[in-house]
Order: structure tokens, then C-alpha cells, then sequence
């Protein structure tokens, strides 16, 4: 019988692009949540019949989760921060915040 390969792909492209969504307020824990729940399915179906995958791909495989848990934990960690900030200062002050920073940038760039 021929052995199977995993292919990490999927989730190596789904980690990445959640560690790119970590700069809108950790939200890319959604994309890095996945890619992680398909990263350990797959790896639990090749520890359930481990004679039916190609061992590397296998090892591919658990290097894949690895990053995506790594990426989750960040996005998490993001995440929780930007709930912090709105709980204690606040959305308007923020918001407030940014239209004052926007403000002093657009003032530099004038000159």
C-alpha cells in the first residue's frame, strides 16, 4: 500500500496570514485557530494509523503546528491587550488617541 503525505501548505498559508491580521487587534487568532484545529486533525488521523504516512511528511506536519500554536499564542496574547486598552481608557479616547496621532503625522510630512 502506498504510503500518504500531509501537506502542510494549508496550514503554513493560514498561520501566516493570521500573524499578519495580529496587527488589527489580534484578530488573526481566527486564522491561526484554524490552521492549528487542522494541523492537529491531520495529526491525529496519522497517529491513529501511522502505516498509512510517509514519516516526514508527518514530522512536516507537527513543525506546522508548532508555528500556527506559535502565532495563536501571539494573537492571543495581542488580543487580550487590546481588550485591556478599551476596558481601561476607553473606544472614544482611543479613537482620540489615533486622530491626534494621524494629525501630528500629517503635520510632519508637510514640512
Amino acid at each position: 500500500m502506498e504510503q500518504q503525505k500531509l501537506n502542510p501548505t494549508v496550514v503554513y498559508i493560514l498561520a501566516i496570514l493570521g500573524l499578519l491580521c495580529c496587527c488589527f487587534g489580534g484578530l488573526g487568532f481566527i486564522l491561526s485557530g484554524i490552521a492549528f484545529f487542522i494541523a492537529m486533525n491531520k495529526l491525529k488521523d496519522a497517529k491513529l494509523h501511522p502505516e498509512n504516512y510517509d514519516q516526514s511528511s508527518v514530522k512536516s506536519m507537527d513543525t506546522a503546528r508548532i508555528v500556527a500554536l506559535v502565532i495563536l499564542i501571539i494573537n492571543l496574547v495581542y488580543f487580550a491587550a487590546t481588550i485591556y486598552r478599551i476596558a481601561t481608557v476607553g473606544w472614544d479616547e482611543m479613537m482620540e488617541q489615533s486622530q491626534q496621532m494621524m494629525e501630528q503625522w500629517q503635520q510632519q510630512q508637510g514640512n
